[in-house]
């Protein structure tokens, strides 16, 4: 047998659907059933990741067709760069997740049966996959309708719980509003490319060798891209995510928010750059101002967040935000024939991609990690876990410092990509461009410093501090509060961590691996300037004007933390230790600790007239000899304003429409006779 790329992502589909098959042979011996499909899994997503790592690396493209659609109608398959890299993104979380699940699931065993997790999650896995491989229209949306209904089944795992029912229906909802905008933009290409009398036309192929007229060709842009933003959560299109995420299990969490967001991305590149081709610059600006306000929106949501997983679900928009930046950028730039400029706003887009994936796969698994130990979300019942899960924290921290775009680690490089593409852009032949890039390059950085303040909340309510529920966490046996998680689940953010490293220390071997997408997509590639110094300096356009040693800078961090060690630790009068000052109280006590309320108060001044806010303040009467008489309960609501101005009005309409056609039931046989004889005279009337 001949292997080759496209060879080595079938056999990873075949192992995801053995796997699936599976389960329902292990389905009674739960354990092993764990072991063994999680396993499979975890091998299927490797062997993805090395065909789509080789197709990258090569600038191979490989194409199959499979008659098992619709007659005439049979499913053709692409494995070329860009569908490689989303391979590799997809299948390279997909290992570590399933290595954490090893472990993470083993919270179910005698809780729930873990069988339905089990074929779902491969389901899963393997519809995001079939989604990148797709080359025509009929077949992707198959394989998207494969990847919905999974992730669906897998955000209503814990089915007893009304939110999480109401999260699922919404997720499900939203997804196929946008599946319908997809299928509408797929029908107007299919038809523009062979004729609307035909089916023909419905393959990428065909799309690619057409030139669509401007007027049609803007219609399927924006229905695409309201689409693919509606699974990606763009605002104002966010509203199922934060609200699907929470409540799915931690490892589907990290899957959800680290990759399959990442499939609407891989859509817009690929009818964009792949099958419209020429577009004018006005398309980049829409794509760059969703962007912003994605961005800005998102980290402010997350930063008034308590829920754990809630924030970082709205972390996730932002960063989806920072990605549509840069691929908005690319196509202004190409649309002014600037392909050295495209090829560097869209490196960032998709360095961002695989950062993204890594670092918030990472910082689910650590929540998934909290939550299994402290049973809590809420971070105002959490503190003090360091000292109870030093590993946990330790990541969980890595995992902070990426999203937050810090040097060595990897946010930092793409984030600092999308800021030399912002500042080394020459002026442009329209002044509304040259307003919106400087105000663009200044809300992305307004945006990663407010990143850094929430994963600074994030860390040090669920970390630092003293231990602020009104419940003990989990106990073990030993009788200790909240002990580290087993070692599968702490592998598998190990690995994410190490990817964040590595990342974020050698970006011009990464970009050198990944230059053959925008050379391909943009006519021109950066890998020769990136990389002019050796994989030790990255260089973007031009060496004079910026550069970058993730090496260099982590050799210094780490320079700077040994000599202050030393210093403090050479000599043991250096460290004096003494009673903290507390103000004159005689013991700091949990509930004089900052919470998330107080932390977002100072945000919440300056930005609180973009949320819908309810601050309550109720007197509780105590005794007349007490030094205070009255006592104090605080309450705030933090909402957000889209969900009143767009979902709840198009939800009352359709409460009232549904209330409206209800009295028409009246449960009297006489009256539906007579609808029957009013709808018969009608149709006699009409068909004249």
């Amino acid at each position: 047998m001949i292997f080759s790329p496209i060879t080595l992502v079938f056999l990873s589909l075949f192992l995801l659907l053995f796997a699936l098959i599976s389960a329902a042979f292990f389905a009674r011996w739960q354990r092993l059933l764990i072991y063994v499909s999680f396993s499979i899994s975890a091998a299927a997503s490797l062997i993805a990741v090395m065909g789509g790592a080789w197709t990258v690396s090569s600038g191979i493209t490989e194409s199959a067709i499979i008659p098992i659609g619709l007659p005439d109608l049979p499913f053709h398959l692409r494995l070329d760069p860009l569908s490689g890299f989303f391979i590799t993104v997809i299948g390279l979380l997909g290992v570590f997740v399933s290595i954490y699940s090893l472990g993470y699931c083993q919270v179910f065993l005698g809780q729930r049966s873990v069988t339905h997790l089990v074929i779902f999650y491969c389901l899963f896995i393997a519809g995001m996959f079939m989604v990148v491989l797709a080359d025509d229209a009929f077949f992707f949306l198959v394989s998207w309708e494969v990847m919905a209904a999974a992730s669906y089944f897998l955000v209503i795992f814990e089915h007893e719980h009304v939110e999480n029912r109401r999260a699922a229906f919404l997720y499900l909802v939203v997804a196929h509003i946008g599946a319908i905008a997809i299928l509408l933009s797929f029908g107007i290409m299919a038809g523009l490319a062979k004729g609307f009398e035909g089916f023909s036309g419905y393959t990428f192929d065909a799309m690619r060798q057409t030139e669509f007229p401007h007027g049609w060709a803007a219609i399927a842009f924006l229905l695409a891209f309201f689409g693919f933003a509606a699974k990606a959560g763009v605002v104002p299109l966010h509203v199922w995510l934060p609200e699907a995420h929470p409540v799915a299990p931690s490892n589907v969490s990290a899957l959800m928010s680290g990759v399959m967001l990442k499939t609407a991305i891989y859509g817009i590149i690929r009818v964009i750059f792949d099958l419209l081709r020429v577009f004018p610059w006005w398309w980049g600006v829409v794509v760059v101002i969703f962007g912003i306000v994605t961005a800005i929106m998102g980290i402010l949501y997350a930063i008034m967040q308590k829920d754990i997983k809630r924030l970082l679900a709205y972390s996730s928009v932002e960063n989806i935000g920072v990605i549509l930046i840069g691929i908005g950028l690319a196509m202004v730039f190409i649309s002014f024939n600037m392909s050295v400029m495209a090829a560097l706003a869209l490196i960032a887009g998709l360095y961002h991609t695989l950062n993204h994936a890594m670092f918030k796969g990472l910082l689910f698994m650590g929540a998934g990690s909290v939550l299994h130990a402290a049973k809590e979300r809420d971070m105002e019942k959490m503190g003090g876990l360091i000292h109870k899960m030093p590993w946990t924290a330790a990541l969980f921290l890595i995992g902070c410092i990426s999203i937050s775009a810090l040097p060595p680690f990897n946010g930092f490089v793409s984030e600092w990509l999308t800021f030399q593409a912002f500042l080394l852009t020459p002026v442009l032949p329209n002044a509304l461009l040259n307003l919106l890039i400087p105000m663009g390059a200044a809300l992305l950085a307004l945006t990663a410093a407010l990143a850094a303040a929430c994963f600074v909340k994030a860390f040090g309510l669920t970390f630092l501090g003293r231990w602020r529920g009104h419940h003990d966490a989990h106990f073990s046996k030993e009788g200790k509060m909240g002990l580290e998680v087993n070692w599968h689940m702490r592998i598998g953010m190990m690995l994410s961590a190490a990817s964040c490293f590595i990342l974020g220390i050698f970006p011009t071997i990464i970009i050198d691996w990944m230059d053959i997408i925008p050379e391909q997509l943009t006519g021109s590639k950066i890998a020769t300037s990136a990389g002019a110094f050796g994989w030790l300096w990255l260089t973007p356009v031009s060496h004079e004007r910026a550069s970058y040693s993730g090496p260099i800078v982590f050799l210094g961090i780490l320079a700077v933390v040994i000599v202050t060690y030393l210093l403090l630790h050479v000599r043991r009068t250096a460290v004096r230790r003494s009673s903290l000052w507390d103000c004159g109280f005689g013991k700091l006590t949990p509930r004089m600790q900052y919470n998330s309320a107080s932390f977002s108060m100072p945000l919440r001044r300056i930005f609180g007239f973009l949320f819908s806010i309810r601050e309550q303040v109720r007197l509780t009467p105590l005794a007349a000899y007490t030094a205070y008489p009255n006592k104090l309960h605080y309450h705030l609501r933090i909402r957000d304003r889209f969900w009143n101005w767009i979902y709840k009005p198009i939800a009352d309409f359709a409460f009232w429409t549904s209330r409206a056609f209800g009295r028409l039931q009246q449960g009297r046989i006489q009256v539906y006779l007579i609808y029957s004889f009013i709808t018969i005279i009608l149709l006699l009337l009409f068909s004249r």
